[in-house]
């Protein structure tokens, strides 16, 4: 699990934010942090929330502690690390029931004060920068922010795209059924992707295309190339009924049932390139899974 509880002798009757930081030692942030997010607990497994006292004798605390299962950073440097993501991995948990994310990859490989400086879809495969301090976090967490940074994608997508294609329409959430869906309309987000077509499969009519974001909106590529007609293959939100799609983020969707509705177990969307100044030096850095050129190819 990637939490784990950890027994603490407390002092019952004492207001909780004042014992983490007065009698544990934790940074008001922490303590404050820990809270906000349930993750501290009495006895009982009651959670103790903010401003509240501690009702027992022990408090229980839930403390993120990264494992393993063997992969490894693609690159590393003195102040980040770049992971290629594989496939249906989220890159943090949502829960503290989330059994295993890439999270639990970084805080194993570099400790408790390394983290992601920008986050991939579940579904998507790729390129993802890990701050291993907090200062290289801040830092390239403000280069995102202020987009001084180039990615780009790689993606199989349904039917023929012949040429250069310049997205530009605005995404909001759809509110229907399925809540983590998208749609693109004029009264949402700007949202810029440029589609560039690479190959085309005539036997199967796909065509493998380079994808390049402008902007950084959820399941950006995704939504434009859907609204165009052209679904990425294997995509289990976008192109297909409502309750596939429900059954899918349910994960009560079989594999079997999935292929059937989808074409393919997986998404073919991968981050395939990134490009970055840091500390005056800049990083170009292409992915080494050459996954979907394969099945491209098939």
């Amino acid at each position: 699990m990637a939490f784990t509880l950890k027994k603490y002798k407390a002092i019952k009757d004492k207001k909780i934010q004042l014992f983490l930081i007065k009698d544990l030692g934790l940074d008001p942030k922490v303590g404050q942090k820990l809270t906000s997010k349930g993750r501290i607990f009495d006895e009982n497994m009651n959670t103790i929330n903010t401003g509240e006292t501690i009702p027992t004798e022990y408090i229980f605390i839930a403390v993120f502690e990264g494992t393993t299962r063997g992969l490894k950073p693609l690159l590393e440097f003195n102040d980040f690390a770049i992971f290629d993501k594989p496939t249906n991995l989220m890159v943090h948990p949502i829960s503290k029931n989330t059994p295993y994310s890439l999270l639990d990859e970084i805080r194993y490989h570099f400790g408790e004060n390394a983290n992601l400086i920008h986050r991939i879809d579940a579904e998507t495969s790729g390129l993802v920068i890990v701050g291993k301090n907090k200062k290289s976090e801040i830092e390239l967490k403000d280069m995102f922010q202020e987009k001084k940074y180039h990615k780009s994608y790689l993606a199989i997508i349904q039917g023929e795209i012949k040429e250069e294609i310049t997205i530009n329409r605005g995404l909001d959430r759809e509110g229907l059924a399925i809540g983590v869906r998208m749609k693109v309309c004029d009264e949402g987000k700007e949202s810029i992707t440029i589609i560039k077509p690479i190959k085309y499969n005539k036997n199967r009519d796909l065509t493998l295309v380079e994808a390049i974001p402008l902007t950084g909106r959820q399941h950006q590529i995704r939504v434009h190339l859907y609204s165009i007609g052209h679904t990425i293959l294997g995509d289990p939100i976008y192109g297909i009924d409502d309750e596939n799609a429900e059954n899918y983020l349910n994960k009560t969707l079989s594999e079997e049932d999935r292929f059937k509705v989808t074409k393919s177990h997986r998404l073919w969307l991968h981050a395939n390139y990134l490009e970055f100044s840091y500390k005056n030096i800049t990083y170009k850095i292409f992915s080494k899974n050459d996954e979907i050129y394969r099945e491209f190819d098939k």
